[in-house]
């Protein structure tokens, strides 16, 4: 995570980040994991240019607004059933990025339910907006 706040990109960038948000959704490539919905555990940062999101009057719209993450993953989610982790974070951070605030996302999933031996099993996406 280190090498990506160094990124010289996000040097002036505010970020805001969504931490272990928790949601029950469709998601998984086993029929055991097509019988029902599975927890899957969402981290979310937003690097956001200062001068995009300093507020000078103290007002929600001079800013980018923390439910857009929340909003964003629950839309997606809602579509229906995704085969993979790869394909719902990059749904997320392909949304997030059409913000025009937004300069870069970093989304990571984890599915905590999957396997008995472990924590959890997950995916981690960072991208800048193209210039």
């Amino acid at each position: 995570m280190h090498t990506i706040l160094s990124h010289p990109v996000l040097i002036d960038c505010r970020r805001l980040f969504l931490r272990d948000y928790e949601i029950f959704i469709n998601i998984g490539v086993h029929d055991f994991e097509k019988k029902a919905e599975q927890r899957v555990i969402l981290n979310v940062d937003l690097y956001i240019p200062f001068v995009m999101n300093t507020p000078t009057n103290d007002l929600l719209d001079e800013v980018v607004d923390y439910d857009f993450m929340r909003e964003t993953i629950k839309a997606i989610a809602s579509q229906g059933h995704i085969e993979l982790q790869e394909t719902f974070c990059d749904d997320i951070v392909t949304t997030m990025l059409m913000h025009p605030k937004v300069l870069a996302v970093c989304v990571s999933t984890s599915k905590p339910d999957v396997y008995p031996d472990c924590y959890s099993v997950g995916v981690e996406v960072f991208r800048i907006k193209p210039a």
